[in-house]
């Protein structure tokens, strides 16, 4: 798949779904985008809903279709957590989502650019790989002892770390502790309709 160029604010209105998980998309306007946005209202078949879970959740990590299928397989062959479970879990295990969550970049996007930037450092070696996928017990810092004034500017926003990362402000650098459970994750997805969608094509 390539590279993703249009307005998240439409791509959000068009799942109903916040892909920033801010909300904004969808405050001013909760119909689709386009001419007939507001009357598109025919009922979707049950395809139309487990497409429409999957595209949510890809787009909200902001991964492409191969390695969407790619980490679900994975998670399929998890044997000790659920499958919905472990799928989560391999998705905030990807080093730019933990950048994203530590509080370094507003959006996972910046997050990826950081990291394909070279900014990162994984256990104090660089990392540029987005994909990457870290460990329990990984720590993720900033490569430079100056961080970049977006960084500054996204770790005085004040958005809420999740429980499963601990953050030291004054060395710039996280800690990822521990698999979030799934209360502590996106609520608006329904992965059972995920699991069915790629059960009925493997």
């Amino acid at each position: 798949m390539s590279k993703y160029t249009g307005s998240t604010w439409k791509r959000s209105r068009r799942l109903h779904f916040s892909v920033l998980e801010t909300g904004k998309e969808l405050k001013k306007r909760e119909y689709g985008p386009g001419q007939h946005g507001s009357d598109r209202k025919r009922k979707s078949s049950e395809y139309g809903a487990q497409l429409l879970e999957k595209q949510k959740l890809r787009h909200l990590y902001g991964v492409n279709e191969r390695q969407f299928r790619r980490l679900f397989l994975l998670a399929k062959k998890d044997k000790d957590t659920v499958t919905g479970l472990a799928f989560f879990r391999l998705l905030e295990s990807r080093l730019d989502n933990l950048v994203y969550r530590i509080g370094f970049a507003r959006t996972r996007a910046a997050a990826r650019q950081l990291v394909n930037h070279g900014h990162i450092t994984v256990n104090g070696k660089k990392v540029d790989i987005p994909s990457y996928i870290c460990s329990i017990g990984d720590v993720i810092a900033l490569k430079e002892d100056s961080p970049l004034k977006c960084i500054k500017e996204s770790l005085d926003g004040n958005r809420t770390v999740p429980g499963y990362v601990t953050v030291d402000l004054e060395k710039y650098k996280g800690t990822y502790t521990r698999f979030p459970e799934r209360n502590e994750l996106p609520k608006d997805i329904a992965e059972s309709q995920i699991i069915e969608f790629y059960n009925r094509k493997l």
